[in-house]
């Protein structure tokens, strides 16, 4: 066990050399110099009493030891960001700094006005936002609202749920006039898809709108749902989309909209000691009305 306790510092410098390969690499990152990084490393190595990397021709190989260490290292990165936010501004005021998460296709596609909107009237808050598919842990500091398509399952969060969205398949009319749509979900098969890769939700989605598919069935795959609305926009193919979104565009049309759908919760989640902060709470109120709307804009059965 090691007698002194390594410093925050060293531990981002060692998490820097981990993402970038090299020293130098390392210091353009953090906007310092080469010898800082190498004694932060060097002074790591001897306070935890292991080897965290080899030199090789090809840069700095990590040992088993380092990338062991690499998620307790990103959990004290979370914390020191956290705590940057929580000194940005006040408690009580309506300024400073706030993190949030959502995924690709709700962060890029629907939260641009929303956030557009609560700028206006809150403009020395700023936002961070996160787009990834899988959930940032907001009881780490991770983010400090995120915007989830299930319900969180820790106690220590505050989730209000939202409302729901409806899931189904559409085609461009440019791919329909050139191969027309399937009659029955069967003739799927005969058609270029568009769909997941490798992310589960994707997989559970499918399987939730009893779509008699597989992976290896889809002609263009990729786990970013931006990606996959704008190949179906495109026209290359039938995809799964929001239904929300595809009634933005009267060039989609649904796909045996009888036959295949899907709802899909939205939760809005944030950690219950954030509720003593005002710039939070404003955001998080302001999405839970907009978000609202949006969900019973949402076309019904």
């Amino acid at each position: 066990m090691p007698h002194t306790e390594p410093g925050w510092e060293l531990y981002r410098s060692f998490l820097a050399v981990m993402r970038t390969g090299s020293l130098s690499a390392a210091a353009r990152l953090l906007s310092t110099t080469q010898p800082t990084i190498g004694r932060h490393i060097e002074q790591l190595e001897r306070i935890l009493g292991v080897t965290l990397f080899a030199r090789s021709p090809s840069g700095l190989r990590p040992s088993p030891v380092a990338h062991r260490l690499v998620s307790h290292a990103e959990v004290m990165e979370a914390s020191a960001a956290a705590l940057i936010r929580m000194a940005s501004g006040e408690m009580e005021d309506d300024a400073g700094t706030v993190r949030m998460t959502a995924s690709h296709v709700i962060g890029g596609e629907i939260l641009p006005g929303i956030l557009t909107e609560f700028h206006q009237n809150h403009p020395r808050i700023a936002i961070e936002l996160v787009l990834n598919n899988a959930p940032e842990d907001l009881l780490r500091g991770d983010a400090d609202i995120a915007v989830r398509m299930f319900r969180p399952a820790q106690g220590a969060l505050i989730a209000k749920r939202i409302g729901s969205m409806g899931i189904g398949l559409y085609a461009h009319r440019r791919y329909v006039d050139r191969h027309g749509l399937p009659n029955s979900p069967d003739a799927l098969a005969g058609h270029t898809l568009i769909g997941y890769d490798r992310d589960p939700v994707w997989i559970r989605i499918a399987a939730e709108m009893k779509i008699p598919l597989r992976r290896e069935q889809f002609s263009f795959r990729c786990d970013t749902e931006l990606a996959q609305l704008s190949m179906l926009r495109a026209g290359y193919g039938i995809a799964a989309c929001q239904v929300g979104l595809a009634l933005r565009d009267p060039d989609l049309i649904p796909v045996l909209p009888e036959r295949i759908s899907s709802p899909l919760d939205i939760w809005l989640v944030m950690h219950r000691d954030s509720r003593s902060s005002r710039r939070i709470t404003l955001l998080f109120a302001h999405l839970a009305e907009t978000l609202t709307r949006y969900a019973r804009a949402q076309p019904r059965d």
